[in-house]
Formats: structure tokens, sequence, C-alpha cells
């Protein structure tokens, strides 16, 4: 019984044109998840069979996990167009993949128009092969808890039960590029993984402010990113710390409690689009979610923004908490992102934030200081790091020194 994972595609439908593109993109990022996995592939138009070559299926199945743009997957098992066959390996599907008592259904897609039977009528030839074999089947058609699906086409007949869901949206490396702004939280990484499944080759930009915030912070970022990678075509993800230490020490000395977060975040949006425009970035991607703090207002968002012209997308912006939570736990970073080590935009809180700041107000606070040269200088000092899952780098081994600790560091 020859046995293969058949990989769909979901919303590739709505390409048009544009759709062989997306495919091939998609069939690109696989090979580059599976290359170090023994397996073969058949490609036939808008589908995809990957072929075990004496391999974990579970294994082929978790890197798929990873893809963006499948929208889902099934173990698949081939034999020939004779009914007789196709029956045969019908029973031995249903013994190996169905759990009894059950309600059934047999469903046949045609693809091969020159085939003597039509849909409904090899759904119910093969029905009347199989079916007295079990005992705990019940035919149900309108609503069963079990599909037997046939897939006869041209080189052969497919069969398969049930459907792997995976993550949908579209491949990266079409949708452009996105540098997120990486906090510590739970936020942001969700965000991120969010743009990724979309298409958007993303970069992480964090504002690292050691040691008015504890060293370990950057581990977290680190570890974060490390989790991101997973869901790239190559395992790997750009990890920029920027020094933001003498930038957050101007703040807390000069401007007034309530717009501390107000001005920080309008620094942060300015580092963003500087070094977006620099690197040939198209967007800035946040965490942000309406209302959740002082600083996702309405009136903070606009007032925070109106330091950048670069689009900011923001993909959680109507999520619940519990929602962001729950995305959080699936792509494994929650656990991470609560370890009690503030960053930058956790720290140093006020205790009474303006949630309806003004654009002149915000002026003014940023008068109080010389920021300009201190931003050139943080630009120019950014460090950047290639993560991948396997990144084995603690930074707090290194000394008290972010910038010393990665000279370090090795690229991989």
């Amino acid at each position: 019984m020859e046995k293969a994972i058949l990989i769909r595609f979901g919303d590739l439908v709505l390409k048009g044109k544009n759709k062989p593109k997306f495919i091939g993109q998609i069939k690109k990022n696989i090979r580059s998840k599976l290359k170090n996995v023994n397996v073969e592939y058949t490609f036939q138009h808008d589908r995809i069979y990957v072929h075990f070559n004496e391999v974990d299926s579970d294994e082929v199945i978790k890197q798929l996990g990873y893809v963006s743009g499948i929208h889902s997957f099934s173990y698949i098992y081939k034999t020939t167009k004779d009914i007789e066959s196709i029956a045969q390996l019908a029973k031995e599907v249903i013994q190996k993949e169905v759990k009894l008592p059950t309600t059934f259904k047999i469903e046949t897609k045609r693809t091969d128009k020159n085939y003597p039977l039509k849909s409904l009528e090899i759904s119910q030839k093969v029905a009347s092969l199989v079916l007295p074999s079990f005992d705990g089947i019940k035919v149900e058609v309108k609503n069963p808890e079990t599909v037997l699906d046939i897939e006869l086409r041209s080189e052969g007949t497919y069969i398969y039960v049930g459907k792997i869901p995976a993550l949908g949206g579209f491949p990266i490396g079409l949708g452009g590029k996105g540098l997120v702004m990486l906090s510590g939280g739970i936020d942001s990484p969700v965000a991120a993984h969010l743009m990724m499944k979309q298409g958007i080759d993303v970069e992480l930009f964090h504002f690292e402010s050691t040691p008015l915030t504890p060293l370990e912070s950057v581990q977290k970022v680190i570890e974060i990113a490390k989790k991101l990678a997973y869901y790239t075509p190559y395992n790997k993800i750009k990890l920029h710390l920027v020094p933001f230490t003498k930038i957050h020490e101007a703040i807390l000395s000069y401007v007034a409690d309530p717009y501390i977060i107000t001005i920080m975040r309008r620094m942060f949006y300015r580092l963003g689009e500087s070094y977006a425009n620099q690197h040939g970035l198209d967007t800035l991607i946040n965490g942000e979610s309406v209302g959740q703090v002082a600083s996702q207002t309405l009136s903070s968002i606009k007032v925070i923004e109106n330091v950048t012209s670069i689009p900011i997308l923001r993909p959680v912006i109507t999520y619940d908490k519990n929602d962001i939570i729950n995305l959080s736990k699936k792509i494994d970073t929650y656990d991470i992102s609560i370890l009690p080590f503030n960053d930058c935009c956790s720290i140093y809180v006020p205790r009474n934030p303006v949630t309806k700041p003004t654009i002149d107000q915000a002026l003014k606070e940023e008068s109080r200081f010389e920021f300009k040269e201190l931003l050139e200088d943080a630009l120019k000092n950014v460090q950047t790091m290639i993560i991948t899952p396997t990144t084995d780098f603690e930074i707090a081994l290194h000394g008290f020194d972010v910038k010393d600790a990665l000279s370090s560091y090795t690229q991989e």
C-alpha cells in the first residue's frame, strides 16, 4: 500500500494568473523545509504529493506545519483505477485510519473524464464492496463523522480519510519585507507570526536598554526569535538589537512622567522607519491592540505614529488578550514571553500614563532634549544576529554589556 502526503492550497485560488508564481514559491519553501528528510515529490497543478522513503511521517507533517500557504494535508494511499483494487485499498485504509463505530460516507472526485463510471457510480460500487466487511459503520450521507475520499485521476486512484489543518495564508517570500518591533512580551511575537503567515518576510527589531533593563530581557528576545525561525523557509531570522539606553535615560530625565511611554514609542518609530528605509524594508509591524494599554488608545496611536510616513501593520489590533495568548501558546512563545524580565516598554511605567496625548504636547516634551544625535548614534550601533532554532548563545555568559557579549557571537 503506497502511502504519501497530499498537500492542498487555500487562499491561493484567489490569485488568478499569479497563482503559478505563488505555488512555485510554496514548492521552493517546502523543498527547503524537507531538505534533510528523505522524500520525493510529485507536482500536479494545484497539488503536491510527498512520498516517503523510510522516514517518519510525523516529522514530515511537523515540518510542513511551519510552511505558510498550505491549507491542509492528508495521508493518502494510491492504487490503480480498477474497482476491485480501489475497494480492497479502501478496506485497508478503513482498518488503518478509521476508529469504529462511526457514521460514514464515501465521496468520489473523478478528474479522469474518460473513465467509464461517474463519480456517484464509483462511490456506490465501492460502498457495495466495502461496507459489508465492517459491522461498526453506519451510512450517513448528510453529516457523517467520517468521509472516505476517493480521487480518480489519470495516473491512478488516491484514497484518504480526513484532513490535517495547516497554516494557510501565503508563502513567505512574495509579500514584501517587514520590520517587526519586537518586545519581550506576548503580543509582538504573535504579530510577527501572523505577518509571516501572510507571506511577509520579516526581520526583528528589538530596543535593548541594559543596564536599565536586565540582560535577561535580551535573552528572552533571542529565545523568541528561535521559535519564530521555525516558520521561515530556511530556519533563519534576523534579529537587530538597537542600543536604546542613552535615549531611554534622556526620556526619563527630561520628559514629564505621563508622556514617557508616548515619547519612547515615538522614538521607536523614528528608529524603525529609518532602519527600514536604509535596508529596503517595506513596512513596520507591531503588536498593538486597541485599548489594551494607555499607549494603544486611538489618540495615543495617532500621536505616536505621527512621526512616520512608512506603512504600519498591526495584525493583532482587534484581538482580545486571550486570543493573543492562545496564539502565543500555539507558536510556543508564551512561556518565554511571561518570564519576569522587563524590557524598556514595561519597566519604569508612569504612574498615570496619558491616554489622550496631543501632538503639540508631545513636541513640547521632545523639545526638552536633543534626540536627533542620539537616534543617529543608535542606528550606527545596531547589532544583528542571525538566529536559527538551534542557536546556542546565552548572552549572560559573556558579560554585562550587550555589545561586548555579541563580539563573541558567531553568525550561523
